[in-house]
């Protein structure tokens, strides 16, 4: 196509190809680094499913000494929300992922093959399309969608592959002088590819992960520039990945698909293509069926789901590394204190179908790594989600700060550390009876007591006549054992397992009936160190409320 009509086409264009290609040149980094790209469109918010991408994609990245980079894909103006960049970066960060350069906000960014924002690169996208139109690979079309829409008839109704192909493409026929005219009468027009694909024929793509994949060429005039000047994410991406460097495209497996129209971009620009890697998706067992995880249907699906019920970070990023290749889990069980980054990665340890999402599982990572925690850092960090969703029990936890460690603490530092929390939110239902202004003789409206005046007994006897605060464990539970002997409880389970009609019960009822009394549960951490914390005039008060309740 002759240069002053190109030029009408794409007018204003300041710099040829050679320009852009000697901007941004090769990359100075170790043989073998990976370079790739967590590209997101800021049209909704981050899925789970993108930080199990990105957690593959800076571990393949880091441990190779290579890069990942931030772009934000912003073409398709019209389904953009409102603040959207500074929400993907918000969300990413709260996972502690970082980005080596790329979009750090709405109007910052760090390295020096930008800009990271695609809206941003209008000119160079439009370069690349003047210079296929200059070559007779790309022409203008000026189908309206009224007759793309009558195209898409005749195909269906002639039985025929629907698409703008071959002698389908009607535009692609017209004269130099047919697109002058159509210029002049100021009609729109889009900027397609002159595909010379051929669908009988195949070729052949290496995936990373899923091997070696085969497909029919594509044919299909592909969208390079819309009608507001901006490209399609096809033509866009291929040619960021290109200036960018990028080594490798980890992405997820909905995109393989389109693998033909990207290769056939490649080799149409003069591209080295980048590794392919289409991860799988992360799924969900709903009855018999198994189906991917979705934004609409799951809440868990939402980043915003596991800051809101407190669950560690740290917690979902090994969940995650457990899911992200089959030899995880061995190697975590040889090495559980060691670092997620120790683990060395493989794109072939990484499976092909969708790794099942199992909540439990993750709960239990969570709990196991909350038990690791320190008292203090447990209740710094739970006061600190309190503060985002719960502010009165933050309150609380600030008004009873020394009583909500030592709580926190009981049973912790020891070989098997009490595994009672796998998300912050758990906390509250799991503390609340040690604060003082919690605690009423409402707190016992569950209990269903059949025999008072025996509880009255037990706790009368053991509070006037054996409990001393100064004792060590080992006394107060020896002394516990002499108020079941003077009561006609069973000190001793195996006595008791052997003639269990001798007693009124054993040692076990007797503690539970002190703890409830002073925690309204049956169930609870330590009773001595309870104990020992509540102090004993905060338990002469639960013993009134207990047996005063109505």
């Amino acid at each position: 196509m002759k240069k002053e009509l190109v030029e009408r086409l794409l007018p204003g264009l300041t710099h040829d190809r050679e320009y852009y290609e000697k901007l941004y040149p090769e990359r100075n980094l170790p043989e073998g680094a990976i370079v790739t790209r967590y590209a997101p469109s800021p049209t909704g918010f981050v899925h789970i499913g993108n930080i199990f991408q990105l957690y593959i994609s800076c571990k393949m990245a880091r441990q190779t000494g290579g890069i990942v980079f931030l772009r934000i894909e912003d073409t398709d103006q019209e389904r953009l929300v409102e603040n959207g960049i500074s929400k993907i970066i918000q969300d990413v960060a709260s996972f502690g992922i970082s980005f080596d350069e790329g979009a750090m906000s709405e109007t910052e960014e760090k390295g020096s093959y930008g800009p990271y924002i695609q809206s941003q690169r209008k000119e160079i996208y439009q370069t690349y399309a003047k210079d296929l139109l200059l070559n007779g690979l790309a022409y203008p079309d000026f189908t309206t969608k009224e007759e793309l829409e009558q195209l898409r008839k005749e195909q269906e109704s002639s039985k025929r592959r629907i698409g703008y192909y071959g002698k389908w493409a009607r535009s692609r026929f017209l004269t130099e002088e047919e697109i002058e005219k159509k210029l002049d009468q100021g009609l729109p027009y889009i900027i397609r590819l002159k595909n010379t694909g051929d669908f009988n024929r195949r070729i052949v793509v290496y995936d990373a992960i899923r091997g070696k994949l085969e497909f029919p060429e594509d044919d299909i005039d592909q969208v390079l520039i819309k009608n507001d000047g901006l490209p399609t994410y096809h033509f866009a991406h291929v040619i960021d990945d290109h200036l960018m460097h990028t080594t490798h495209v980890i992405r997820g497996d909905e995109w393989v698909s389109s693998l033909p129209v990207h290769i056939g971009l490649h080799q149409v620009l003069g591209f080295k293509p980048p590794v392919y890697c289409h991860i799988p998706p992360l799924t969900k067992k709903e009855g018999n069926t198994i189906r991917k995880l979705s934004k609409r249907k799951d809440s868990e699906a939402a980043v915003s789901y596991y800051h809101a019920m407190g669950i560690p970070v740290e917690a979902v990023m090994l969940y995650l590394a457990t899911v992200s290749n089959s030899n995880f889990e061995e190697w975590y069980l040889e090495h559980e204190n060691a670092s997620l980054d120790d683990f060395s990665m493989s794109f072939d340890k990484i499976g092909t179908s969708g790794a099942l999402f199992d909540m439990e599982k993750l709960l239990n990572l969570s709990r196991n790594f909350l038990s690791k925690l320190s008292a203090q850092e447990m209740y710094e960090r739970t006061l600190a989600w309190a503060k985002m969703y719960d502010d009165a029990f933050a309150q609380l936890l600030i008004e009873n700060r020394d009583i909500a460690i030592s709580f926190l603490n009981i049973e912790r530092n020891q070989e098997k550390p009490r595994k009672d929390y796998a998300m912050f939110e758990e906390v509250k239902s799991g503390i609340w009876y040690m604060f003082s202004s919690e605690f009423s003789p409402e707190s016992y409206e569950w209990q269903k007591i059949t025999d008072l005046d025996e509880i009255h007994l037990v706790l009368n006897t053991y509070f006037e006549s054996y409990y001393n605060e100064n004792d060590t464990e080992e006394e107060w539970f020896s002394k516990m054992k002499d108020c079941c002997d003077a009561l006609g409880y069973a000190s001793n389970m195996k006595e008791y397992k052997q003639n269990p009609e001798a007693f009124k019960g054993n040692v076990a009822d007797v503690s539970t009936i002190i703890r409830v009394a002073l925690t309204s549960k049956s169930r609870t951490p330590n009773l001595y160190d309870i104990m020992k914390i509540l102090g004993l005039e905060e338990m002469k008060k639960r013993i009134h409320y207990f047996q005063n309740r109505s």
